[in-house]
């Protein structure tokens, strides 16, 4: 039987020219995805196995005072705390079961990790977190706690970031990136989905605390794609501004190190895709302080009875200095609190700077003479007001310096003081926005003193309320000379006061009658072992 001829192929060999040719040629790089392709994979994202729908809530103060409406966005209230889990989940769920089999790494300041620990947990996979060694241990104890292998190494995600590369290639994990990857900008953009239909109004903007950008991507791409009007807003720390400084230079600038402050956006280098995004999609950007910061979260908390950690601040103070430099009025503004994980003892941080960042608090360096009468009267001038601080050692024969802190109603309020005071004759330094004394001054004001003979030292409990202190000063006899003076409000029904007074030997027994008839509670602390090293 005759063979069939074969059949012709109708596209021809390459020549071993052409081979080369082919060989030598790079492979296109993928089509940049845009809005609209984003879209279609956040409306498909895989986010609610894991994640809520979080409240969008007004922050009725916050509105009242700004003039604008203000509403909170409340990833805070994540089951991690965070909305870091939408991306994560997101990304793990599009993995092959071969890819969760060998298991997954990442790299994370910490709300990330929480979230790819979850999402492993859900999906039967190992979780190898590497964190820096500057992560609060909240977060660190949550990750532990999702059953997720934490690392710790570096000083920021950068460096957590290139040790998690290496341990990738050693033992073949797959890398969920925490924000340069479409499938987790996807998941961080149902949030977007979720604010447009929580709220179908006007909004004029939302303010998006940025870090790598993994976050704003996923809003300014939905966004844009469904209500274009809407002004995206990044924000950033002044201390971690890479996005804002590669945008300015058209090009991804590494920071040579970050302000840790704000952990969760602590990154030197921003993501090459986030990068592209920002630049072609956010509107504008808001630069602010950790004095601001600590102001918002304490405005969330008056608002909300919650408390997030300085990332989820940083879209509420990037809305009241927006306000104020554009001076907006009835204008409708949305914030996300992207978290809550901070460690408990960084409240103390916050509170006392949270005032000043608001500047309901200005502190001054006032110099009064040291002679019979004159800090009673400089006393008499602060009574009228709520005394936040008052630090006072003496240490020259014709002068004193006080370190004082006073409440204040209005910003600028502190220039006015300060001319007050040196009004009345007493020298002032407004140290309201200097950082030196804000974080160490304030508490070196003391020490020993050639000038304290006979001194005692005694702590007292004043009750906060107006003219305690004046009380105690018209009570002593005129020769008692005070020679020490430390208090500091702690928002307690009652301060907490350390004085020094200069009694004369002979005059023990009426000093002993003053401290009966001041009824004030005491311990004296003259023989303490503390006072003699430090103070006497």
């Amino acid at each position: 039987m005759a063979r069939a001829a074969s059949r012709p192929s109708s596209t021809p060999k390459p020549t071993s020219a052409q081979r080369d040719n082919q060989r030598d040629k790079k492979p296109k790089a993928p089509r940049a995805l845009k809005p609209a392709d984003y879209l279609q994979k956040i409306l498909n994202a895989k986010v609610y196995d894991v994640a809520i729908e979080s409240e969008l809530g007004l922050a009725r103060n916050l509105t009242a005072r700004l003039g604008n409406e203000v509403w909170l966005k409340r990833e805070d209230n994540q089951p991690v705390f965070s909305f870091k889990l939408r991306g994560a989940y997101n990304k793990m769920a599009h993995l092959t079961p071969a890819q969760l089999k060998r298991g997954v790494i990442c790299a994370s300041a910490g709300n990330h990790a929480a979230g790819v620990a979850l999402s492993a947990s859900r999906l039967g996979c190992r979780a190898v977190i590497t964190m820096p060694v500057t992560t609060p241990q909240v977060k660190i104890d949550g990750v532990r706690a999702l059953g997720g292998e934490v690392v710790l190494h570096g000083d920021s995600y950068s460096d957590a970031y290139l040790h998690a590369v290496e341990l990738q290639k050693k033992h073949g994990l797959t890398f969920v990136h925490p924000f340069d990857d479409p499938e987790v900008i996807a998941g961080q953009g149902t949030i977007a989905m979720e604010i447009l239909r929580q709220h179908q109004g006007p909004i004029d903007a939302i303010f998006v605390a940025i870090g790598g950008g993994g976050l704003i991507s996923g809003v300014a791409n939905y966004v844009k794609a469904v209500r274009p009007e809407i002004k995206i807003i990044g924000v950033q720390m002044n201390d971690s501004d890479a996005m804002v400084r590669s945008v300015r230079h058209n090009k991804r600038v590494q920071l040579p190190d970050v302000g840790l402050f704000s952990d969760g956006t602590a990154v030197k280098l921003v993501g090459e895709e986030t990068f592209r995004i920002a630049r072609e999609l956010v509107d504008d950007y808001v630069v602010v302080d950790t004095d601001a910061v600590c102001a918002a979260i304490k405005d969330v908390f008056q608002d909300t009875r919650s408390i997030v950690e300085p990332a989820g601040a940083m879209s509420i103070a990037a809305i009241k200095q927006y306000v104020e430099r554009h001076r907006c009025k009835g204008k409708t503004f949305v914030a996300i609190t992207c978290g809550a994980n901070m460690n408990f003892d960084r409240l103390r941080f916050v509170a006392e700077r949270a005032e000043v960042g608001e500047e309901r608090e200005a502190v001054f360096a006032v110099t009064i003479p040291e002679e019979r009468g004159s800090f009673r009267r400089f006393c008499e001038l602060v009574e009228q007001r709520s005394v936040t601080e008052f630090n006072y050692r003496i240490s020259d024969s014709q002068q004193a310096h006080v370190f004082v802190g006073l409440t204040t109603a209005n910003r600028g309020e502190s220039a006015k003081l300060a001319a007050m005071f040196k009004k009345q004759g007493f020298p002032t330094l407004d140290l309201t926005h200097d950082e030196l004394a804000k974080q160490h001054v304030r508490h070196m004001v003391g020490g020993r003193s050639e000038l304290a003979k006979d001194e005692r030292l005694y702590r007292f409990i004043f009750p906060e309320r107006p003219g305690a202190l004046m009380k105690f000063l018209s009570s002593m006899h005129p020769d008692w000379n005070i020679s020490l003076f430390h208090y500091r409000n702690q928002g307690a029904d009652y301060g907490r006061i350390l004085v020094g007074i200069q009694v004369p030997k002979g005059d023990k027994k009426a000093f002993q009658q003053f401290l009966d008839t001041l009824a004030y509670p005491y311990v004296e602390e003259t023989d303490n072992p503390v006072y003699r090293l430090f103070l006497r």
